[in-house]
């Protein structure tokens, strides 16, 4: 479920249908894409980010995400199976 991408999605007063159209696709592929049963396309990402005015990242990504990547590289916590990118 993209719970960021419904509430901004609402905030703005677009429906369903408007984003759907935006997209070029129809309204079930829309809703399925939006409660989480098939992906987005990148492109797509990119142009729901437009029509939000919001960073791409702040609607796709999970919450914390950044803060969880720069913490683990600090705590030196990185998984990496190859030394070369350590």
């Amino acid at each position: 479920m993209q719970s960021k991408l419904i509430s901004l999605r609402k905030y703005h007063g677009i429906t369903q249908k408007d984003m759907a159209d935006e997209l070029e696709v129809d309204l079930r592929t829309y809703i399925n894409k939006e409660h989480g049963d098939s992906q987005f396309k990148i492109n797509e990402m990119f142009i729901i980010a437009k029509k939000l005015n919001t960073p791409i990242g702040d609607i796709f990504l999970p919450p914390n995400f950044m803060n969880h990547e720069v913490s683990a590289k600090k705590e030196g916590e990185c998984q990496c199976s190859n030394s070369q990118y350590v």
